[in-house]
C-alpha cells in the first residue's frame, strides 16, 4: 500500500504549481472549464439519483434509506467521470501546454515558454482524448452490466480511478510523442501509484468548491508524477 499512499499524495504537490508566476496563465481556462461543466454535472447527477428513487415502488421503497448513498455514489463517479471527459476534451490543448510548462519548471527550477503553438497542441490533442474515449467506452459497457450485481459495484470505482490516472497523465506523457498504448503499458509498471494518484483525483471531484480546480492542480501533479516515478523508466526502456 506504500506505493497507492505514494500515488495518493502526489496530487497535492499540484497546488503549489498553479500558484507559481508564468504557470498561473495556464491554468485559468481549464479552471474556468472545470467549473462551468461540475457546477452542471453535480446538477445532473443530483437529478438522476432522485428521479430513480422516485420510480422505486412497493417493497423497494423500505430500501430507500439504504439505495440512496449507493446511488448516489455510483452516479457521481459516472457522471463526474464523463463530465471530466468532456471538460478535458475542451481544455486539453491548454491542459498539455501546462503540463509543458510545469515540466520545463521541474527541469531546471525555471518556466519556459511551451515550445508549440495553440494550434499545434489543439490537432494533437484531439486525437489522443478520443483514443481515451474510445477505451473508456469498450471497459465502461461491461462494467455497468456488472453494476446490478451485488457486490461488484466497487469495481466502478477502481475503474474510474485507473481511467483518471490515464486522462492526466497522458498530458506530460503526450508531450514527448508517446501513444496512449504506450502510455498504458508504462503506467501498469506501477499501476498501484497510478491508481492512488486516480483516486486523489476522483476524491477531490467530489468535495464542493474544491472540485474547481482539480482539473489543473491534477495536471500538474500529474506532470510531477510523469517527471519523479515515469520518466526515469521510460527512459532506462529506450536506453
Amino acid at each position: 500500500m506504500d506505493e497507492f499512499i505514494r500515488g495518493f499524495s502526489y496530487f497535492f504537490s499540484g497546488f503549489g504549481f498553479i500558484i507559481k508566476p508564468g504557470i498561473r496563465r495556464y491554468v485559468l481556462i481549464p479552471l474556468c472549464i472545470n467549473m462551468v461543466l461540475f457546477t452542471i454535472a453535480i446538477f445532473f447527477a443530483l437529478n438522476q439519483v432522485q428521479d430513480f428513487i422516485n420510480t422505486l415502488s412497493g417493497w423497494w421503497q423500505w430500501l430507500e434509506w439504504l439505495l440512496w448513498p449507493f446511488f448516489v455514489l455510483v452516479t457521481l463517479v459516472i457522471v463526474f467521470f464523463s463530465f471530466s471527459i468532456i471538460a478535458n476534451l475542451i481544455a486539453a490543448p491548454f491542459n498539455g501546454l501546462l503540463a509543458e510548462t510545469v515540466e520545463s519548471y521541474l527541469e531546471d527550477g525555471t518556466v519556459e515558454l511551451p515550445k508549440r503553438s495553440l494550434t499545434n497542441e489543439i490537432i494533437t490533442s484531439i486525437g489522443s482524448e478520443l483514443s481515451k474515449l474510445l477505451y473508456f467506452i469498450v471497459w465502461a459497457i461491461p462494467l455497468l452490466l456488472l453494476m446490478f450485481v451485488p457486490g461488484l459495484q466497487l469495481l466502478w470505482v477502481v475503474f474510474g480511478a485507473w481511467m483518471l490516472s490515464l486522462e492526466y497523465l497522458d498530458f506530460p506523457m503526450a508531450n514527448h510523442g508517446m501513444t496512449f498504448s504506450q502510455e498504458r503499458n508504462l503506467i501498469k509498471q506501477k499501476r498501484l501509484l497510478a491508481l492512488g494518484f486516480g483516486s486523489a483525483v476522483m476524491t477531490m471531484a467530489l468535495i464542493p468548491v474544491l472540485n474547481f480546480i482539480v482539473m489543473p492542480v491534477a495536471v500538474c501533479a500529474a506532470t510531477k508524477l510523469w517527471f519523479t516515478e515515469y520518466k526515469i523508466i521510460d527512459l532506462n526502456q529506450n536506453s
